[in-house]
């Protein structure tokens, strides 16, 4: 990665005010959101230091298949190779750094180099390196390929969601995961997530926000908004109906009320072990850095924020449903139904993230306060970033 200088900008200070007890506590200073220089401190140090979302995997469904993608300026490949495993590289060849791959699709052989046709299979294993003795002289003296294959990216899967660790030092992957494995096991049981399915057509859909990626993450995690953001939403899963969740690196809100989906009298099918007494609940949790993340009885959602720039952040949302039956045509009703709700819900908070984007410019906010307990799940979010800024800085 990138060796990136210290933030300057941001006082050891404004840090420590954030880690106060919510009560006396500020928000992370402006500049966290406004200054592009920490957008790649924050690519290396924040979210490089932990497990990042990039993809679902659902995109790669066929074997022999690559997508390349930016993620904060980096050039990365997933590939998935003639066996199904997937795998996340840097999107570079070992030679002279050329980008390998341009657009995403099936390869049928191998990965061609477009400067000097070196070659990989699709274990970034490289293969061939023509001429590299002079012409028609394809090995040299003290060279060995098995050395320079593509440079693998730590990665894993969970709930079809695409994760790396960039810097390679975070937690097993198993770890990180495990209390919020833990927390839903309770909904869903040891195998209820593995139930969940992707249908072929209406599962995703993409919003471009003018705002920083933190600040997405803020406004998911509490439900005080709901009443003046989301009124439709209010009507039937009120404010006083929610609860907060915070634990370890996640944080967000609960509902006791939640209307499962229902179209022209058919329900779509549910979790088999959803505790009855419980099926009007649902959780939504932020789980850092960058997954949004919602659980009903009836389907579950994703959200990965793919932050573009300090000021501009892709919202990537992708719906789940409860077993292969509910991919069919008998519920396409259903979850368009269901697609919908969540495209006016998610629509109706970006005014709010642009305009608090538009708000950190202004020198008469510094850093906000917080609601001691309609902000808790908020100000979690705000003490986790200042401990790994922190940490970054020390």
């Amino acid at each position: 990665m990138t060796t990136l200088k210290k933030p300057s900008l941001i006082p050891a200070t404004d840090i420590d005010s954030v880690l106060q007890p919510i009560a006396e506590a500020r928000g992370m200073p402006n500049s966290v959101y406004l200054d592009s220089e920490l957008f790649e401190f924050e690519r290396d140090k924040i979210l490089g230091n932990t497990w990042a979302a990039i993809g679902y995997t659902s995109e790669l469904q066929d074997t022999a298949y690559v997508k390349p993608l930016d993620f904060m300026g980096l050039s990365l490949l997933i590939m998935r190779n003639k066996r199904g495993d997937l795998n996340v590289f840097h999107n570079v060849c070992s030679h002279r750094g050329m980008v390998l791959i341009e657009e995403e699709g099936s390869v049928a052989g191998s990965i061609r180099c477009p400067y000097h046709s070196w070659t990989y299979n699709l274990d970034g294993e490289l293969r061939g390196t023509p001429h590299i003795g002079g012409v028609g002289v394809h090995t040299t003296g003290g060279f060995s390929c098995e050395n320079h294959g593509l440079k693998a990216v730590r990665s894993s899967e969970w709930m079809g969601i695409i994760f790396i660790n960039l810097s390679g030092h975070a937690e097993s992957f198993n770890d990180y995961i495990a209390p919020l494995a833990q927390r839903w096991e309770q909904f869903v049981g040891e195998d209820g997530l593995d139930k969940l399915q992707v249908a072929a057509c209406g599962s995703r859909m993409t919003l471009d926000i003018r705002a920083n990626w933190k600040l997405a993450v803020e406004n998911y995690c509490e439900a005080y908004h709901l009443p003046w953001v989301h009124p439709d939403l209010n009507k039937y899963s009120p404010l006083d109906q929610h609860y907060n969740i915070i634990d370890n690196t996640m944080s967000g809100q609960g509902s006791y009320t939640y209307t499962l989906s229902e179209t022209a009298g058919t329900m779509l099918p549910q979790f088999s072990n959803w505790p009855p007494q419980q099926i009007r609940q649902a959780e939504y949790l932020s789980l850092y850095p960058n997954v949004l993340l919602g659980l009903q009885a009836d389907h579950a959602f994703a959200v990965i924020l793919q932050p573009l720039a300090n000021n501009r952040t892709a919202e990537q949302l992708q719906l789940y449903y409860v077993g292969e039956k509910a991919t069919g045509d008998a519920y396409s009703d259903c979850r368009a139904a269901v697609m919908e709700s969540w495209r006016v819900v998610f629509s109706e908070d970006v005014r709010v993230v642009e305009g608090m984007q538009k708000g950190r410019q202004s020198p008469g906010f510094q850093g906000g306060v917080f609601s001691p307990i309609m902000d808790a799940p908020t100000h979690h979010f705000h003490s986790w970033l200042a401990h790994h800024y922190s940490s970054a800085m020390a």
